[in-house]
């Protein structure tokens, strides 16, 4: 997971972590754990998707942030 480029998108749209928390309807620390990889802790399909869905991310975006693959 690139989360600087997630934070930079966040930031884009003056998106904080209790925005996006709010949004997935998960807990503030839930989400610093998700995007910090703690505690085993990592974004469902679902919450990829809505997140996608906010800031309108297209493929190449999707695949840079959460599966941190270089997309020619």
């Amino acid at each position: 997971m690139n989360k600087n480029m997630l934070r930079s998108v966040m930031a884009l749209h003056g998106d904080k972590g209790n925005d996006i928390a709010k949004t997935l309807g998960i807990s503030r620390a839930r989400f610093s754990d998700k995007i910090n990889e703690k505690n085993g802790a990592q974004f469902t399909q679902r919450e990829i998707e809505m997140i996608r869905n906010r800031y309108s991310l297209s493929a190449t975006e999707l695949e840079l942030i959460f599966f941190d693959r270089k997309v020619s």
